[in-house]
């Protein structure tokens, strides 16, 4: 074979059926989706902002402030506390870290399933680059999901627990076996994910 006819084989190696190309085309449907996402984090800044802001104001003696975080960290049907105290501001520090662990969640959905799903973002090299991303594929964004949403429910159950005197049995059982099952789950997406991994080297090896 001679060299200048190599390219030419080259070519038509990557020469993609037009059908073929079309449906592939289809995974940038996807893009709005990830758009609506960043939305929604910017949703979630706000609301992050405005929280810790009346907590500050709060703080510092602002009626108005003090009436919003008070009815925040309110159970339905319990008596709003009178004051500021050391509880309230755990509840209100815990609703900040769970807004952003929810933002995290974002962040991994948007960057690793546009990198999954959509297209390349070639951040080789970059600084910012996150550890996770080198190595991200459909089964370790699975586990990374899982591990998030556990995180989550923990904090919606610490917060829970704290209140536990406003909460009947059933409720506390109830949100203890949710959180259960959510961590289940996890492990068992982990569990499996081992084992296509170490199925996917055994077949690796024997070819």
């Amino acid at each position: 074979m001679s060299p200048s006819s190599q390219p030419t084989n080259t070519v038509a190696k990557k020469r993609i059926h037009p059908l073929a190309n079309f449906i592939f085309m289809t995974r940038w449907l996807q893009l709005p989706l990830y758009l609506g996402l960043i939305l929604a984090q910017c949703v979630y800044v706000y609301h992050f902002w405005v929280e810790l802001s009346d907590l500050i104001g709060a703080i510092f003696g602002n009626a108005e402030s003090l009436k919003h975080i008070l009815e925040v960290v309110t159970v339905p049907g319990a008596q709003p506390a009178a004051k500021l105290t050391e509880t309230t501001i755990m509840l209100v520090v815990l609703g900040l870290i769970d807004v952003v662990m929810i933002s995290n969640l974002l962040i991994m959905v948007i960057v690793g399933g546009y990198e999954t799903f959509v297209s390349r973002m070639n951040l080789e090299g970059h600084p910012d680059q996150p550890e996770w991303l080198s190595h991200v594929n459909a089964s370790v964004l699975k586990v990374k999901l899982a591990t998030a949403i556990i995180g989550i429910s923990s904090i919606h159950l610490l917060k829970t627990f704290i209140n536990a005197s406003a909460y009947d049995a059933k409720t506390l059982y109830a949100q203890t076996g949710i959180h259960i099952v959510f961590l289940v789950s996890a492990m068992a997406i982990a569990y499996a994910d081992r084992i296509m991994a170490d199925t996917h080297a055994i077949t690796s090896q024997d070819h």
